[in-house]
């Protein structure tokens, strides 16, 4: 072989390993892309059953149950850092937050009263007719005010956690030690 042949064979190998290493390396790239592609595609968002608890200042609690898909499980966390995590199991994850409010049932119908044997309760709608749904402390009633001992008898809405907290402060100084 002459010269020439060789330098020209020489030359035609170096084009075609680089061709290889440039045009086939982003082929292969391309095929690897559209199976991650694929993949993607078939795969089903996860969804989970959330339980959120709630505990409120007046000892009520409730429950919502929520079923959330996670796309991506930074989102699910960042959408309930202000809840404390209680349980995770498969498909269940349970959240709980105090609430530094009167539950909403107080809000819609809780009034404060005061039972047969002396005791300020709430009472969930007027005292005379409904059911008690907390207890605090018995009181001294010869202590008590008539005017006060009315409005127990009565029945005090309570509207607001500021109510409820006013309520509680004032009849605390009418409680049996």
């Amino acid at each position: 072989m002459t010269l020439h042949l060789r330098i020209v064979i020489l030359f035609l190998l170096v084009t075609a390993a680089y061709g290889l290493v440039f045009f086939g390396n982003h082929s292969f790239r391309n095929e690897e892309a559209q199976a991650v592609q694929a993949t993607a595609r078939e795969m089903k968002p996860l969804v989970v059953k959330v339980i959120l608890e709630r505990n409120y200042i007046d000892g009520e609690t409730s429950e919502e149950v929520v079923y959330e898909k996670i796309l991506a499980m930074e989102d699910f966390w960042s959408k309930y850092k202000d809840w404390q995590l209680v349980d995770m199991k498969a498909g269940i994850v349970k959240f709980k937050k105090d609430i530094d409010d009167i539950s909403p049932l107080l809000k819609s119908n809780g009034y404060f009263g005061v039972t047969n044997d002396g005791v300020l309760s709430i009472f969930n709608g007027l005292p005379s007719k409904e059911r008690v749904i907390q207890s605090f402390f018995q009181l001294d009633m010869k202590k008590l005010e008539s005017i006060e001992r009315k409005k127990l008898e009565k029945g005090i809405r309570i509207s607001s956690k500021d109510q409820y907290v006013e309520v509680l402060n004032v009849f605390r100084n009418y409680s049996k030690e």
